[in-house]
């Protein structure tokens, strides 16, 4: 029996979704947006890195200076130890290169749903920072075990900064590589306009192939 028009979800994307599509080329696209529109539709789904992103922000809000992050690696489950395993130690190397950790605050964040053009995608950093100098900052955090291409690295920051007035008003979009421990920022030399055209490129072509998708 074909699916009803109840039975098929609406065009949707995470943050995370949207740029590891745009990250893609060719037939390789279809094929992922194909698999998220069965994984919405299925409502299946599992985030394993939800004890590291915890114990992370303990760290932070409480100054143990990576106390938590170093002890989840032996309180998740044994199938997930060689991820964390992977993941702790470039966690680790962040913390500790915050310019004074023991001064840095927890923020609260807020999810944002954004359109490009018919396209929603909701916008959702991992948590907030704020500096002993009152500067403040959205942080996503990169958990793959390919570091974050240069388009990833656009698209994320573009579009947390898009809606910073809802998630963290007046913060600055950070985007971390956990493994590498490197962060990444707006590249001034990047023409907001031009990366706005892109993207909606690339979320009307998302749409389309969501639309078709079996």
């Amino acid at each position: 029996m074909a699916p009803t028009v109840a039975d098929t979800p609406t065009p949707y994307a995470t943050l995370l979704g949207f740029t590891r599509y745009v990250d893609r080329t060719g037939p390789a696209k279809a094929t992922f947006v194909g698999g998220l529109r069965r994984q919405r539709a299925s409502r299946s789904g599992f985030n394993p890195h939800g004890q590291l992103v915890k114990a992370l922000k303990t760290d932070i809000a409480f100054h143990t200076g990576g106390t938590h992050l170093s002890a989840v690696v032996d309180l998740v489950k044994p199938r997930w130890k060689p991820l964390y395993e992977a993941l702790v130690p470039g966690a680790l190397a962040w913390l500790r290169s915050l310019d004074d950790p023991d001064t840095v605050q927890l923020a609260q964040t807020h999810d944002a749903l954004g359109m490009l053009g018919g396209l929603p995608v909701k916008i959702n950093p991992h948590l907030g920072l704020r500096h002993p100098d009152g500067r403040a900052e959205a942080v996503r955090l990169h958990l793959d075990e390919q570091p974050p291409s240069n388009e990833a690295v656009i698209a994320t920051l573009h579009l947390m900064d898009r809606h910073m007035g809802q998630v963290l008003p007046h913060a600055e979009p950070v985007l971390v590589d956990v493994r590498r421990g490197v962060s990444h920022k707006r590249d001034a030399s990047v023409k907001t306009e031009q990366v706005e055209r892109w993207l909606a490129g690339e979320a009307a072509a998302f749409a389309a192939i969501w639309t078709t998708a079996a």
